[in-house]
């Protein structure tokens, strides 16, 4: 039905030979389609191939309210937001003025809706078309009001003279005004208890209470949730009648291996390499970003049931790219190249997505957190490249007493320099990421340096951004 087409009255609607469905349904027949033509379901959710996407499949065939149950920065919000794709590009609904919600024409639930169909000729009942794009609202739980996502008794209407009892004298929430439609509400477990009530009451009747008085209309919404497993499953958070009524719950988690972590993080990071200043990445610096997170995740200084969010890595990763491409601007190398000094501006990214483990941190600074997840992060990623290249023996470059000094804001020329009397250090740096630049290879030297440093076998010194590697 193209758009020069569609009906534009109730009249023009029953002749085209649309049907009513529930927005559930409405969802089964498209996801379904799609599944049976091998279309993609979930573009750009990555590594929830074989764990968390069919158990969302099973739970649309079965037509449930979800939750997704999982730790921040596991795409729940994500994944609540994509299941609109299985919606109809439009819908039909009555398009009077008067209508505070979009009504299916052939099943109005409003009073007002249903009176004026009733009064009117089908030719004179306007047909409006709603979009995909705005039948789905999401609201964060904390804060939120019974007012604001069921609804309240309109003081105007009152003053007017309508009785408190009739529909008209109210002033509907977010869920009602999703009819035919889904709704969200992130971090389930903050909202209030009354409010919860109210969802336990469209769960179970699809109907709405307000203020005591009864709103027998059938609502027509996809209810979907989100929760952190160590609130949701603390005794008195959620009701239990509201959990009981909840179909279906998917269990998010963090990436099960790194490389995936790193295809999430370039993904969502989103940053553009090329331009007037362009950055080369190499894929060592990319696994020290992501190991950061996977440390922080295993760190005995974090909470673990808050978790190390996605956003760590992206955030990381973003201001690793960033500060290469201002030494790039600074000094002219094109392409600018993320070396281990630029991870000491990671500070500012950082700080605030950590949470501490009070007992375990033992008065540890976010700072001092930090540096040690760092500092882990290179030697697991240094540890494995010594297993496949052999990178031990240039240890013994510094029993000659041979200093080295690097730092985020040095021309790559000057590491050359520095290395002219040591060449083997070059050549072992080289096996790690071969490449001839010069940007590429200073990077290189400090991935060394730094994990001979991590790993115990050389000392460092810091002052005022320089870092300076020798003998112990």
């Amino acid at each position: 039905m193209t758009t020069t087409t569609k009906p534009a009255n109730l009249a023009e609607l029953r002749a085209s030979g649309w049907t009513s469905k529930s927005v559930k349904q409405e969802i089964y027949d498209n996801f379904m389609r799609m599944l049976a033509a091998g279309d993609e379901l979930f573009p750009g959710i990555i590594g929830y191939e074989d764990t968390v996407i069919p158990e969302i499949n099973l739970s649309l065939i079965a037509k449930h309210d979800l939750l997704f149950l999982g730790e921040k920065g596991q795409a729940k919000s994500r994944l609540m937001r994509s299941l609109t794709r299985f919606l109809d590009d439009e819908i039909p609904y009555l398009a009077f003025p008067e209508a505070p919600l979009h009504d299916d024409p052939f099943h109005p639930i409003t009073s007002v809706c249903k009176q004026l169909v009733a009064s009117l000729p089908e030719e004179e009942v306007p047909i409006g078309w709603w979009p995909r794009e705005g039948r789905y609202a999401e609201r964060l739980a904390p804060g939120t009001k019974f007012a604001d996502i069921i609804g309240e008794i309109d003081p105007a209407k009152l003053a007017g003279g309508t009785s408190m009892s009739a529909e008209e004298a109210l002033h509907f929430g977010l869920i009602p005004r999703m009819h035919r439609g889904i709704f969200a509400i992130n971090e389930l477990p903050e909202l209030d208890e009354l409010v919860q009530v109210g969802l336990f009451n469209i769960l179970e009747e699809r109907d709405v209470q307000i203020r005591g008085y009864p709103i027998n209309f059938d609502i027509d919404v996809m209810l979907l949730f989100s929760a952190n497993p160590a609130t949701y499953n603390r005794s008195g958070k959620v009701i239990p009648q509201l959990k009981d009524r909840i179909g279906s719950i998917i269990h998010t988690h963090y990436p099960l291996e790194r490389d995936l972590g790193i295809q999430i993080m370039e993904q969502e990071a989103d940053v553009d390499l090329d331009g007037d200043f362009p950055v080369v990445v190499p894929y060592f610096m990319r696994e020290i970003v992501e190991q950061m997170s996977v440390a922080a995740r295993k760190s005995k200084y974090i909470d673990h049931q808050s978790g190390v969010s996605a956003r760590f890595s992206i955030a990381n990763y973003r201001t690793m790219v960033a500060s290469a491409r201002q030494r790039g601007a600074l000094l002219g190398e094109k392409p600018a190249v993320p070396r281990i000094s630029d991870l000491g501006h990671m500070y500012s990214s950082s700080l605030g997505k950590l949470e501490l483990d009070m007992m375990g941190s033992h008065q540890m600074s976010e700072r001092q957190v930090l540096d040690a997840i760092v500092a882990e992060a290179i030697r697991t990623v240094f540890e494995e490249y010594v297993d496949r290249h052999g990178l031990e023996e240039i240890s013994e470059i510094f029993s000659q007493g041979v200093k080295i000094e690097v730092g985020d804001m040095l021309p790559s020329e000057h590491y050359a320099e520095r290395l002219s009397r040591v060449p083997p250090a070059w050549e072992k740096a080289f096996e790690v990421n071969a490449s001839s630049d010069p940007a590429v290879r200073a990077s290189c030297v400090e991935f060394v340096l730094a994990g001979l440093y991590a790993s115990d076998r050389i000392s460092r010194a810091q002052h005022r951004g320089h870092i300076v590697y020798e003998i112990k």
